[in-house]
């Protein structure tokens, strides 16, 4: 069921990203609602389904895009990583982690499109992409990184019920 839910949430997910969000850029850079929802499930407390979840996201974000197969998919299990290891060891927070979490990802997967574009042989100049992609898009996470943790917190709290203690 849960994870049934987890690839419903990520094919939708990649439809809004495709359609809509990619239609609304700050300069060039756009939101990546992907990528904040698996920091957001990677940092909740009795989720267990993160790296599927992870693979999910990065398999329908290498459908839509025109990167190499994989570089999201290997951006994406990084991040998952990186939120997990914030999560446990760094802070106790949510909050804080969703944004540190957020900022750190962010720049992993700007930073890894970038060298696959270049490693390919698309052109781009790397203050250029830094202000009119990069920074951007931190921007634009970084501002739905706290609505999609509440969103996910809602959703860890249903698929995951707490027991009650008698």
């Amino acid at each position: 069921m849960r994870n049934l839910v987890g690839l419903v949430l990520f094919g939708i997910l990649a439809i809004i990203q495709s359609t809509i969000v990619s239609r609304m850029p700050l300069l060039n850079g756009t939101a990546d609602l992907i990528l904040l929802f698996i920091i957001a499930w990677a940092l909740q407390d009795r989720v267990d389904s993160v790296w599927l979840w992870c693979l999910f996201g990065g398999a329908f974000a290498s459908f839509y895009s025109a990167l190499p197969l994989g570089v999201y998919l290997v951006a994406y299990f990084i991040c998952a990583g990186i939120a997990r290891l914030l999560k446990r060891r760094i802070w106790k927070a949510p909050f804080l982690a969703m944004l540190a979490a957020t900022f750190i990802c962010t720049l992993i997967v700007q930073l890894l499109s970038l060298a696959a574009r270049l490693i390919t042989g698309v052109s781009i100049p790397i203050i250029s992409s830094l202000n009119m992609i990069i920074l951007p898009s931190l921007l634009l996470n970084l501002l739905l990184a706290f609505p999609i943790f509440t969103i996910m917190h809602d959703m860890a709290g249903w698929l995951y019920p707490e027991e009650l203690k008698v």
